[in-house]
Order: C-alpha cells, then sequence, then structure tokens
C-alpha cells in the first residue's frame, strides 16, 4: 500500500488533518491515501451535529463509539478525513461540514470540484 504523493488541492505539502482522533486511511492524522483506499478518505473535514446525523442516516455511522475497532466515535468538533464521495453527497444535500484545504488531499479532486471544497473551507483558507 504505497501512499499517494501528499499534496493538497492546492498543490502545496499535504497538512496534518488530525489526530484527536487519529484520522486518515494510514491512521497517522493526514488523508493520504493509495489505490487500496477505495473510499478515497481525502477531504478533511470538522464534524457538525447535522452532518454527524446526515452520515448516520445515509448508513455511516460514525458517531457511535465502535470499542471493538478502538473507535471512540466523533463529536461536532473533531476533523476527520472523510471520504470524498460522502463529503460530495452531504454538499449536494446542503449539510457538507467544513473543509481544511491545506490537509485534504488532492486525490479529492476526482471527486469534488475544487469550488465545492472553497465554498466549504475554513474561515480564513481560500
Amino acid at each position: 500500500m504505497e501512499p499517494d504523493e501528499s499534496i493538497n488541492v492546492e498543490g502545496g505539502t499535504l497538512a496534518l488533518c488530525g489526530t484527536d482522533p487519529v484520522t486518515g486511511f494510514y491512521r497517522d492524522g493526514y488523508c493520504n491515501t493509495c489505490a487500496a483506499d477505495q473510499g478515497s478518505h481525502t477531504v478533511c473535514a470538522v464534524m457538525t451535529a447535522e452532518f454527524l446525523a446526515f452520515s448516520k442516516y445515509v448508513g455511516n455511522d460514525l458517531s457511535t463509539p465502535q470499542p471493538a475497532y478502538g473507535f471512540k466515535g466523533l463529536n461536532p468538533g473533531d476533523p476527520w478525513c472523510l471520504c470524498a464521495g460522502r463529503f460530495m453527497q452531504a454538499a449536494e444535500e446542503g449539510c457538507g461540514p467544513r473543509v481544511h484545504l491545506a490537509a485534504t488531499h488532492m486525490r479529492a479532486l476526482e471527486v469534488v470540484p475544487l469550488d465545492v471544497l472553497r465554498r466549504h473551507s475554513i474561515t480564513g483558507e481560500t
């Protein structure tokens, strides 16, 4: 599972997304990806109650702890490497969370247009 180059959607070095809880396909805190990452866990998003409810409704419960997998569950405010397709689905439904552009992997652009990511960017990012 050789990771793709760590480049963000703006062409810079991929920034850290989050370590509490540790996120990413590789569980290293970064939204790195590779060919084996079929979900494309590439969008660094900050969870909201609205998004977590939406995700649970569409079948991916991110808020309920799963101790067997060492997963404590996500809360509003937690950063998380989302699947690009789920982010796009949420954005289209009007409940897309905010994203850290510098921590969002360039492979997200295969699914999500840059202008959509920019509309959801954290204040202060371009």
